[in-house]
């Protein structure tokens, strides 16, 4: 990856629980090895902030609230050309009240089983973050998400029997998606809810090429 002079800016935060901290101290520390200039925040006023020199933002705030003006402002980046990217609920279960924010990240999380499970991935297209990624298997949670008909779907896996939720059988669900806000790029993946989870190859290798691609 070519990173040079490229700016990327990490905004961490919410439920403790997903590591926001450690986990983007991983891909801060990836960009930086990479030779983009990279910041973090850990306040959404970050996107109040004039982001028209930033070429990729990348959040982990689980839950948690936003304001209207911060998630206008985060999307006026996006569709200005900044970058999104970012995995699990720091991306996809952020600011639930906030619909304005789903439709630029193009999916929102909606249960997972109560324990971890072991389930396969499933790569279905051709592009740059999944290209030579073949088959693999996690044993996290896995996410259930309403998502975008409009995203363009990489990786996917069936949704296992969950006793919790007996009546929806085993849908195809998305696990990596990608898709164009405006200007801008954005990348999400809904595997990651400890760091074991993104030291596995193919999740990594998921996330560094996704984080890449979104870049402006």
């Amino acid at each position: 990856m070519n990173g040079l002079s490229k700016r990327a800016l990490f905004v961490r935060g919410g439920w403790a629980g997903h590591e926001p901290v450690a986990a983007t101290d991983r891909y801060a520390a990836f960009l930086r090895g990479s030779g983009y200039s990279v910041t973090t925040s850990q306040t959404l006023d970050a996107y109040l902030d004039d982001l028209s020199e930033v070429d990729l933002i990348v959040q982990c705030w689980t839950m948690g609230q936003a304001t209207e003006e911060q998630v206008a402002g985060l999307s006026a980046a996006v569709r200005a050309g900044t970058g999104f990217a970012g995995w699990h609920g720091g991306v996809v279960d952020s600011f639930r009240d906030r619909p304005a924010y789903h439709l630029l990240t193009g999916g929102q999380f909606v249960h997972h089983p109560k324990e971890f499970v072991r389930y396969e991935v499933r790569v279905v297209a051709d592009h740059p973050a999944v290209a030579g990624l073949g088959a693999f298997e996690v044993f996290t949670e896995q996410y259930y998400v309403h998502a975008d008909p409009g995203n363009q779907v990489l990786a996917v896996t069936n949704y296992l029997d969950d006793p919790d939720l007996p009546w929806v059988g085993n849908p195809v669900m998305p696990v990596t998606w990608v898709r164009r806000h405006g200007a801008g790029r954005v990348f999400v993946t809904t595997i990651g809810h400890r760091l074991a989870d993104l030291e596995v190859p193919e999740v990594d290798s998921m996330i560094t090429r996704g984080m890449a691609w979104a870049t402006r």
